[in-house]
């Protein structure tokens, strides 16, 4: 008998994670001295070690108080069972102060709901908001799990091609040509592959465009605190439908935590506890005492954003030089959108080639954009400072400029 399997199984795959794994076996087989048949003179100046712009991680931890909140809750006894459905209490309070802080904006903390990161967000955004065969749209290139989980969730993404002209995000006119209207619509600023941001001005139009015409906006806010130099807004400061998802992965350095808030609407508070309580039951309590925590490190955690910054200054500096001369303007985030149409029309295969040649691990463009990424290249620049300095030099000698 040939059991059924479910069409959730049809999800594709996140294809920067099988990079990560190819990554670490190349890592693996260097440092046991035993590395692949690699090109003479093309690995790089420190003896090959692997250089990773592929995953958006922080090469940083957690901040240190978030780490020593831990650390006391640990040694003090008390059992770090389940909390509620929505976080705890206190770690509630301090999310919505922190949209005092940051934005002018109240939010009561009974909107606020913690989340097993903004993965876990994800998906309890779109059960509570989407039916399936809804119709979500999104800018092309996109972060893939946005598609991947609507797609097993029966949900339909509908992609909305955006480049250099739009600074890959999407605009008001494109919204007002979609007939029918999307149920759905996510958008990201600062975006991930790109970088790039919406104006708080356009931003507060696509939101209140969404409200009116009963679009569901689900707006990833997870890259806030990392821009450079422009404003950051957020979406729910111009609609009372949106919903806001954040997380404490990547200003926070907390990747590992899996933990993350949203900010719902009201309409939408009961129906995605329920759904979290059967889910997830909780966001891990350990990780909820650190992340309240790290509200408190900002000398530290605006370091990281220094580091950041020279980082992307250095790469689009020097990069050029080195064949890689059309890059996304960088306005946030931690990652580079690079066209590399001059020099291939596979990422795949030439990232393969990347990693196995130059020791650069970096992930090809199809995992963003199925029909147009054969011609691009995403590098996360958040890794230490002495490996992206190390970058343009071997892309130089690894393409013989």
């Amino acid at each position: 008998m040939v059991l059924k399997i479910g069409r959730g199984a049809e999800a594709p795959p996140f294809l920067v994670m099988d990079v990560i794994a190819a990554a670490n076996a190349r890592a693996a087989a260097l440092a046991a001295g035993m590395p692949p048949e690699t090109p003479p003179g093309t690995t790089g100046p420190d003896g090959g070690r692997v250089i990773r712009l592929e995953v958006g991680q922080p090469g940083t931890g957690a901040p240190r108080g978030a780490a020593e909140a831990a650390i006391r809750a640990l040694q003090g006894g008390a059992p770090l069972g389940y909390t509620e459905a929505f976080g705890l209490p206190s770690l509630r309070a301090r999310i919505a102060a922190h949209y005092g802080t940051k934005y002018g904006l109240d939010v009561p903390p009974g909107r606020i709901a913690v989340t097993f990161g903004a993965s876990g967000a994800f998906p309890l955004a779109f059960l509570a908001a989407f039916d399936p065969g809804d119709r979500v749209a999104m800018a092309a290139p996109y972060y893939p799990p946005y598609a991947n989980i609507l797609t097993a969730l029966g949900m339909r993404p509908v992609l909305l091609p955006c480049d250099a002209a739009t600074r890959f995000q999407p605009t008001l006119a494109m919204l007002e040509r979609l007939d029918p209207l999307p149920d759905g619509l996510i958008v990201a600023s600062p975006c991930n592959p790109a970088g790039t941001m919406l104006t708080p001005d356009e931003l507060a139009d696509i939101a209140r465009w969404c409200d009116r015409n009963g679009v569901r906006l689900v707006s990833d806010e997870i890259y806030h605190g990392l821009s450079y130099g422009r404003p950051e807004a957020t979406a729910a400061a111009s609609s009372p439908s949106a919903v806001v998802v954040n997380s404490f992965s990547k200003y926070f350095s907390m990747t590992g935590w899996r933990i993350g808030w949203m900010v719902l609407p009201e309409e939408l508070c009961r129906p995605v506890e329920c759904l979290a309580q059967n889910l997830f039951i909780s966001a891990p309590h350990l990780s909820q005492v650190a992340a309240e925590a790290a509200f408190d490190c900002a000398p530290e955690l605006e370091a990281n954003v220094a580091r950041y910054r020279r980082n992307r200054d250095l790469l689009l500096a020097e990069l050029p030089a080195a064949g890689f001369d059309r890059l996304s303007p960088a306005d946030g985030a931690f990652y580079l959108w690079a066209d590399v149409s001059a020099l291939t029309g596979d990422s795949v295969e030439f990232c393969a080639r990347l990693l196995a040649e130059a020791d650069i691990a970096a992930t090809p463009g199809v995992d963003f954009d199925s029909g147009r990424g054969g011609r691009f290249l995403r590098l996360s620049y958040c890794g230490p400072e002495a490996d992206i300095a190390a970058v343009p030099g071997r892309l130089r000698r690894w393409l013989g400029r």
